[in-house]
Order: C-alpha cells, then sequence, then structure tokens
C-alpha cells in the first residue's frame, strides 16, 4: 500500500467531526507535507473530508450522491457565507429542515424538531431554546452572541451560525441549496454503482487462470493491468474461441486499449457507449488505474432507478413545460400551449434554443411513455425554425415514424395560433428497455 493510500486509510479511521491539518498528518505518519496536502485533497473530491471556512478541514461522514436531500451544518456556513460562533464539533451533522424565527418564543416551542436550523436575529432567548431543543442556529444581520450561548451550543455540539445576509435572503439561500441537490440526487455517477473491488487479471496471468476465475465469477469480460494496476487490455468469452493454449498468457489474447469510463462519468452516458458498442462491462479507471468496474446490469439497476425518483427540485425544462399541456389524437401526441418570457431571446422572439429543446423533450417524453424505456438520443436534425412571438399559441405533433426493438425515429412539427408551421425536426433514438 502506498503513502497515499495510508493516509486516506489513517483518515477514514478518525472520527467524525476530528479536525486534521497538512501539518498533523505529514507529523502523525512521517510523511511529507506534499503528500500529505494531495491526500487530504483526495479525501475531500471522496467526500470524507470538508473544509470550513475560519474552522479548517474535518473529517465527515460520506453521504452517497443517491440520497442527497439535505445539508450539513458546515454546508450552510459556505451557502451563507457565515462564521462559526460556537459548536463547531457539530458541523458535520445534517440538518433536514430550517424554520424562521418570527414568532414568540412560546409559539416557536411547536415548530422547533431535532436536527432543524432555527434562523432568528439577536434574541437570545430564542436561541437558547432552539439550542436546548437540539437545533442549531443561524443568526441574521451579522448579530453575534453571548458567551453563555456560545457554551451552551459547545457542550450540546450544535453550530451556532452567524451571517451578514438578512432573514429573507440566508433561507432564500439555503432553500435554493437544498432543491440544488434534489435535482442532483437523479444524476447517478458510476462511482455510485461501480464494484469497487472488481476482479481482474494480470498481464503475466495464463488463459487457464482466465478460464478459472470465468467458472467462478460469470462475467464475460475481464480488465487485464501492469504491475502498477494501469489498465492496459481486456479479454472476453468470445476470445476463448480462438485456439489459444491454457499456458498462454493473457496478454497474448487481450484486445489493446479498451473502452473505459472514470467515476465521474454520468451513467447515462456509460449506457449510451455500452448500447452503441454492445459492451456489458467496461473497467472504471482514475489517471489509467483501475478502481472498478461496471456492468450492463448495474446500469439498467440504475437507470430504472432515476425513473422512480420524483423529481423535487425544479429544473429549467420543468418550468417551461408545467406550461403545456398533452392530448393523444389519431396516435400523435398533440401538446399546446404559449411562449412565455423565459423562452425569449434578447430581441423579444422565442429563443432557437428554447424551441429545440421543446421539439426534442416532447419526442422523448412520448418515447419514453410509450416504450417503458429509457431514451438515448443519437441525433436531431432541425430543418428550420421560425421567430415566434411572446404570448403565441403553438401546437406540437409529435409522430414516431420509424420504430424498432431497440431503435427509434419521431418526427416533430410545431405550428403557431394560425396554424402556420415555425419548426420541424427529427429525432433517432436508442432504447434502453427497463
Amino acid at each position: 500500500m502506498s503513502k497515499h493510500e495510508d493516509i486516506i486509510k489513517y483518515i477514514l479511521s478518525l472520527e467524525v467531526g476530528t479536525k486534521i491539518s497538512v501539518r498533523s498528518i505529514a507529523s502523525e505518519l512521517g510523511v511529507s507535507d506534499g503528500t500529505a496536502y494531495r491526500a487530504i485533497k483526495d479525501s475531500d473530491t471522496l467526500g470524507i473530508v470538508t473544509t470550513i471556512p475560519r474552522v479548517g478541514t474535518v473529517r465527515i461522514e460520506k453521504v452517497e450522491k443517491k440520497n442527497i436531500e439535505s445539508l450539513t451544518y458546515g454546508e450552510v456556513i459556505n451557502v451563507v457565507d457565515g462564521s462559526l460562533l460556537g459548536g463547531k464539533n457539530g458541523i458535520h451533522k445534517m440538518l433536514h429542515s430550517f424554520i424562521i424565527g418570527a414568532m414568540t418564543i412560546e409559539a416557536m416551542k411547536q415548530y422547533i424538531r431535532k436536527d432543524c436550523l432555527v434562523i432568528i436575529g439577536n434574541r437570545e432567548e430564542a436561541q437558547k431554546l432552539a439550542l436546548l431543543n437540539d437545533a442549531g442556529v443561524l443568526i441574521t444581520g451579522g448579530f453575534g452572541c453571548s458567551n453563555e450561548i456560545k457554551e451552551l451550543a459547545n457542550e450540546k455540539c450544535l453550530p451556532i451560525i452567524s451571517s451578514s445576509y438578512d432573514t429573507f435572503t440566508v433561507a432564500s439561500m439555503i432553500n435554493r441549496a437544498i432543491s440544488e441537490n434534489l435535482i442532483k440526487k437523479d444524476i447517478i455517477l458510476v462511482e455510485d454503482i461501480m464494484e469497487d473491488s472488481p476482479c481482474y487479471l494480470e498481464i503475466t496471468d495464463t488463459v487457464e487462470k482466465w478460464k478459472k476465475i470465468m467458472q467462478q465469477v460469470k462475467h464475460e469480460r475481464y480488465p487485464i493491468v501492469d504491475s502498477d494496476k494501469k489498465v492496459v487490455g481486456i479479454v472476453s468469452l468470445k476470445d476463448l474461441s480462438n485456439h489459444h493454449t491454457d499456458s498462454d498468457p493473457v496478454s497474448k489474447v487481450m484486445h489493446k486499449d479498451p473502452i473505459t469510463v472514470t467515476p465521474k462519468t454520468t451513467v447515462a452516458y456509460a449506457a449510451h457507449i455500452m448500447g452503441w458498442e454492445g459492451i456489458e462491462l467496461f473497467p472504471v479507471v482514475k489517471g489509467k488505474k483501475l478502481k472498478g468496474v461496471i456492468t450492463r446490469r448495474d446500469v439498467i439497476k440504475a437507470l430504472q432507478y432515476m425513473a422512480r425518483q420524483p423529481q423535487a427540485g425544479e429544473t429549467l425544462e420543468d418550468s417551461i413545460l408545467k406550461e403545456f399541456e398533452f392530448n393523444i389524437e389519431d396516435d400523435v401526441a398533440h401538446f399546446t400551449g404559449k411562449i412565455t418570457p423565459e423562452m425569449l431571446d434578447p430581441i423579444g422572439t422565442a429563443s432557437w434554443s428554447t424551441l429545440n429543446m421543446l421539439l426534442s423533450t416532447m419526442a422523448i417524453m412520448i418515447l419514453r411513455q410509450k416504450n417503458k424505456a429509457n431514451i438515448l438520443v443519437d441525433s436531431i436534425n432541425t430543418y428550420f425554425m421560425n421567430p415566434v412571438q411572446m404570448d403565441s399559441d403553438i401546437n406540437i405533433y409529435v409522430n414516431i415514424i420509424d420504430e424498432g426493438i431497440n431503435y427509434c425515429k419521431v418526427e416533430v412539427d410545431m405550428f403557431d395560433g394560425k396554424k402556420d408551421i415555425v419548426g420541424k425536426c427529427i429525432l433517432s433514438a436508442r432504447m434502453i428497455r427497463r
């Protein structure tokens, strides 16, 4: 195990909330400051440490991306550009809701819950009430707090934060941050689903060993690595049909320069390449070194998971498409709606990008609904797009003109209120069945 891996393993062994630094790591493990710094940066990328302004770097509990529905107190400090007044041992804790303390003390009692954040001004009695009920405190207006409140926050390990912004601005900033996290939870990366203890072969292994591993693991493809664990090739089941003896090294059989993905590749992109290339398994690499593998089965399960998730945060597409109504007329999907101010370009007509998004998104919606499949767009050909004024009524018709088992082609036409055609495109896509 390298010094770099030793440091990360050491950081993982620390208790959540432990403060760490380059100097402390270097001194504890007897490594250089540069090695310690790089390991701490990688730990930040892995999500096991975080850096809080005016506090430093602390060990945190890793939160799975798919379950991000809340924020830590440390993240709130960054969001509101705040400073920590007390309770630093609790900055790694998660908060699941927040309330604004613009009411009497008696009225506040029924709203305060454990692990919520109370946003309030310089009302010491309300600050104390929140801490006694296991809630954190965010003081707006740049106000501080008394030593008694700081001591109580330290004792309860509940952060008390001060921000120079007003209450409305702070609440808006936190709400936006939570909304963005809720949107992100549908974006699953390869690192969320990969098998991080993969079965692989070394370049010196023989075909005989490969056959034994295949009988045990049942995968059709296996990455080949060199002495530095860098992926140099891949072998697949069909390679066994070639005439090789059991004593031959796998390096004689393998395909060089295989297609790989990184931990930060989206599952949607990996699915697209799998469908396009007909690949059952991808090696996952970071700096060419093998970190894991993902299979077609892993990808399909992830896509099914994403399809089941409610879209809790509103995206740009959501805000535009919610203005449209939908019905089926003679097997042709018909959308009706208006051009809203959000769709305009600087000269006052509907922007080309928005209209193109409408055409493509509505085609994908119909294909998903009809085929109960995940849709991966191959190409979009937009033939023309005419200017459309704000508040204009538009009608969009989606017609499936060619469809196979895993392939489809859709024609989309857009008309204005006078029934003049204003846009037309043809979209080609692949389908991954759930």
